[in-house]
Formats: C-alpha cells, structure tokens, sequence
C-alpha cells in the first residue's frame, strides 16, 4: 500500500511545501547562477525512470561549458565554478529536482537516476533499481554517496527495492540532513564528483 500509493502522495505534498520553503534559496542561487553561468542557471538532461522511462531532469548548473582546442567539454575540476562547488558541497543543486517530484518523474527518496547511457551496461540485477521511481536522494546517497564503488552504490540500491517501506524513507530522509550538514561522500578520491560508470567486469 505504502509503494504503490501513500509514497507518491507523501512525495507530492512534500515536494510542493519544499518548494515553498525553499523558494527564497532558489531565487537567490538561480540569480547568482545566471550570472556566473552566462545566462544558464540550470541544468537538463536525460535519465531513466521507473521502468526505464526516459524523462528531463532539473538541476541547478554547477559547472560552465568550456571546451579545449579541439571543441571537448574540459574535465569536471575545471569546469566547477566557485558558487557552482558552493552549491554541490551544499547539495542546494538537487531542489529543482522537487519540480520532477511534482510530476511524477521521481520520489524524494529512491535510486538516483543515471545516465541513459549506462543502461546497456548494468546486469539484470542492477537494472532493477529501476523498478522503481528515482529519488532526489537514497539509501546509496546515505551510505557513501559518490565516495563508494558502483558495485556497492547499485548494492544499496537493488537493496533498497527489495526493502522499501515508510520507516526506511523516514530514516533515510533524516541520514540525508546530516549528511549535508556534514558534507561527506560528496566526491571520490581525486575526482570533482565520480568516475563514470564503465560498465561491470
């Protein structure tokens, strides 16, 4: 009862008072992106959802569009800009995920959705993080983050279909706060974010 209904209405409402709450912070930052960002505040790509369902996500723009000589976007670290590395060390990037959650291309708390191009590259295993919808933060997120290995990253989330319920998601809402008060697991090892998934060995 929990999955299939309480959870999207839970989503919903929560997602909407965020929003409202929230609604000066996102101001203020989408200005100071603006800036900072020639004119792009935020940022849209592709992912998959429930069931692989392709949708537009919404996130603030952390980084610039520099490209080298050759026209290829530079490495992360060099694109991150100075309120960009505020805004991810913060985790204020991921609030205008809510507007997904509103329309029901994600949750609040589930698997976070990845890029389309690594869908060929799971195993039937892994692939079933997306049995359900994706979240602006999950079981994964409070267990590591971008510090933990893909293999345990999809571990957690596979973990997290087979065992979701409302208890889970109040604890894993609350691991969440102290995670970005923290600001732990926010990058691995000499990267500015993670290693791109290269598919299993």
């Amino acid at each position: 009862m929990y999955r299939n209904f309480f959870k999207r209405f839970i989503d919903f409402f929560a997602a909407l008072i965020g929003l409202l709450l929230l609604s000066p912070i996102f101001i203020i930052v989408t200005i100071g992106l603006y800036i900072a960002n020639n004119g792009k505040p935020f940022f849209f790509q592709l992912r998959p959802g429930v069931n692989e369902r392709i949708f537009k996500i919404i996130k603030f723009r952390t980084m610039n569009d520099k490209k080298d000589k050759e026209g290829n976007l530079l490495p992360d670290a060099e694109r991150l800009t100075s309120i960009g590395s505020f805004v991810r060390k913060t985790s204020i990037d991921e609030i205008p995920q809510l507007i997904n959650v509103l329309k029901g291309d994600m949750s609040l708390i589930g698997p976070r959705p990845l890029l389309v191009q690594y869908l060929p590259l799971y195993n039937s295993n892994q692939a079933r993080r997306h049995k359900v919808r994706p979240g602006i933060t999950g079981w994964a997120q409070v267990n590591g983050r971008n510090a933990i290995s893909w293999e345990e990253k999809f571990n957690f989330d596979v973990w997290y279909v087979d065992n979701i319920s409302f208890i889970l998601d109040v604890k894993i809402f609350f691991l969440t706060i102290k995670k970005v008060f923290i600001r732990e697991g926010i990058s691995q090892t000499g990267q500015a974010t993670m290693e791109p998934f290269k598919g299993n060995n």
